[in-house]
């Protein structure tokens, strides 16, 4: 994208009140993660057996303590490492890896093409959840295990994703522009498709992560993510599970609320990347934020200068 693109789309980003929300959500969050060995009230491993469940509002502890004794809102400012941590890594390694592949079989085509996609197609015949639940039976319990097992269920869908968008850009005149001109394969397709095909990757990355930490926080409750006596939205869920009934609902509100609110988040800001990336779909919203009538197709084409 060219810098004037950039600076439009930037602006209508920040417009987005949906998409600064959510952003103001990771920001906290990942400020969190980041400095949870300053900003941490307590050891999160560390439990008073003598103030076992205590209630969210006891003196020094805001968010009550859970059932060995251990401070729930240190658990939870430490639990968004491993949890974000699982959504995140997996999300960028598949991007990486589907960027690469998706442009080649697009661009190709043929029978590598053919070969890349099929093998993409047996994934699709498995729930994504259960492909997940699956690979990380197999390979073991363990944070690492829960990435590794997160980026080959993601892979797949976000090499469709490359995949569609190479093909739609690869009859355009810009690169049938630099194949004439003499650029060799690899040059039209990482210094040319790449940069076109990268935002709707960057889209659906964003909203797949929200995805993910779901995902990766549900591998923890059934005892295949991070295990005891870590410190794990999905795994803080289990523990408080089992007391649930007991009239003690905090221990598994909070990682709850933890989970919906920063998976929320990555969508909105997956919303509003695409809004602010697509010219099209960017001169509607300002439209409809302004009140006026849908805009004809001539109207949107002389805005955004196609």
């Amino acid at each position: 994208m060219k810098t004037g693109e950039l600076r439009r789309a930037a602006a209508a980003f920040i417009r987005d009140p949906a998409a600064m929300f959510g952003l103001g959500v990771l920001v906290i969050t990942v400020a969190a993660a980041l400095g949870a060995p300053w900003i941490s009230p307590y050891d999160p491993l560390v439990g008073d057996g003598a103030h076992r469940l205590e209630p969210p509002g006891t003196p020094g502890h805001v968010l009550g303590l859970d059932d060995q004794g251990r401070d729930i809102l240190s658990r939870l400012i430490w639990g968004s490492r491993t949890s974000l941590l699982a959504a995140v890594v997996p999300v960028v390694a598949a991007a990486a890896v589907s960027l690469v592949l998706g442009i080649v079989a697009g661009y190709a085509g043929g029978w590598v093409g053919t070969l890349l996609m099929r093998l993409v197609d047996v994934f699709f015949a498995f729930p994504a959840v259960l492909l997940a639940i699956a690979v990380a039976a197999v390979l073991g319990p363990g944070l690492l295990n829960v990435m590794i097992a997160m980026t080959v269920v993601r892979i797949p869908y976000m090499m469709r994703v490359v995949y569609t968008d190479t093909l739609q850009e690869k009859r355009k005149e810009y690169v049938e522009s630099a194949a004439v001109l003499g650029a060799r394969p690899w040059e039209i397709m990482f210094r040319h498709l790449l940069p076109n095909v990268f935002p709707s990757l960057l889209v659906y990355a964003a909203t797949l992560t929200g995805v993910s930490v779901v995902t990766a926080a549900g591998l923890s409750f059934i005892g295949l993510g991070v295990q005891p006596p870590a410190a794990d939205w999905g795994r803080m869920a289990s523990e408080g599970s089992t007391l649930l009934m007991q009239g003690d609902p905090f221990l598994t509100l909070f990682p709850g609320l933890a989970i919906l609110l920063v998976s929320l988040a990555f969508s909105f800001v997956g919303d509003g990347l695409r809004d602010a990336l697509d010219p099209r779909q960017r001169s509607l919203v300002v439209k409809r934020r302004r009140g006026d009538s849908a805009p004809s197709e001539a109207s949107v084409r002389e805005e955004v200068g196609a």
